[in-house]
Order: C-alpha cells, then sequence, then structure tokens
C-alpha cells in the first residue's frame, strides 16, 4: 500500500504555503513598474485553487472507479458461489453446448458491460479534472491580459 504521508508536496500543501506566506509584499518590493502585486498574487491564488479542486475531482473519480470495480468483483465471486452451489456432487455430465455458449455469452456481455462502465467513468472523471483546470486557464489569460492592459507606461 502506498504511503501518501511520505508525499509532502500535493495540491493541499501548496495552496497552505502560499497561504502561510504573503508573496505579494516580496513582488511590491521589486517595484516592477505597471505590475499590480496584490493582483498577480490573487491570480496565483486562483491557480492554486483550481488545482486543488481539479485534484479533489480527479481523487473522487478514481475513488468511484475503485468502488465500481470492488462492486464487479463482488458479484463475479456471488455469481461463482451460486454457480458451484447449483452443482451436484460428483455429477459431472457431458456440458450442454448451447447452455454453454449461453453462459459465456451471457459472460462476455456482462464484461463488456463492465469495461464500458468503468471506461466512461474514468472519461467522465478526467473531463471533470479538464474542465476545471481549463476555465482557470481561461480566467488567468484574461486577468492577464487585463493587467497588461492597465499598464501606464513610465
Amino acid at each position: 500500500m502506498i504511503d501518501l504521508n511520505k508525499f509532502a508536496v500535493t495540491p493541499e500543501s501548496m495552496k497552505e504555503f502560499f497561504e502561510k506566506n504573503d508573496f505579494s509584499k516580496y513582488v511590491a518590493e521589486m517595484k516592477v513598474p505597471g505590475v499590480d502585486a496584490e493582483a498577480l498574487m490573487a491570480a496565483q491564488k486562483k491557480n492554486m485553487d483550481a488545482l486543488v479542486e481539479a485534484n479533489a475531482a480527479a481523487a473522487e473519480g478514481f475513488q468511484n472507479i475503485f468502488r465500481q470495480q470492488l462492486k464487479i468483483l463482488d458479484e463475479t465471486m456471488r455469481e461463482a458461489r451460486a454457480q458451484m452451489s447449483s452443482m451436484e456432487p460428483g455429477a459431472l455430465k457431458a456440458p450442454d453446448p448451447e447452455a454453454q455458449a449461453e453462459i459465456m455469452r451471457t459472460a462476455f456481455q456482462k464484461a463488456l458491460d463492465n469495461m464500458r462502465d468503468l471506461a466512461e467513468t474514468a472519461a467522465r472523471t478526467n473531463a471533470d479534472a479538464y474542465q476545471i483546470v481549463s476555465s482557470r486557464v481561461e480566467e488567468s489569460l484574461n486577468e492577464l491580459r487585463d493587467m497588461i492592459d492597465n499598464v501606464k507606461p513610465s
């Protein structure tokens, strides 16, 4: 099992780092003409918030996938036990080809349905996380454009 405590750099820890350290005063001390240090730092805070939100969405999605996989395993084991308990001990008959074909068709269809469901969940998870980051990138570019438009020539 992976010990997540060994990995110190997480979006949450980065967000906390930026919240505890006021970098706007360092940017302001540089006295870059036309740069609004507070607006720049506010934009960076929004970036970190978006990364934390995207990470949370991805984590939730992958937890859902894991739960689906456990459910599939549980159903498969339950069905296998039911098949085994329905067999008469010591009565091995020649298999009925039609019955075998139907069992295999049903199992194959169920496996395909499960794979499709897992793939759809993974795709939704990725799309949700991408949308969060993509929206923030667009907002960030607009904020940067506004900052540049508001720079007064010296």
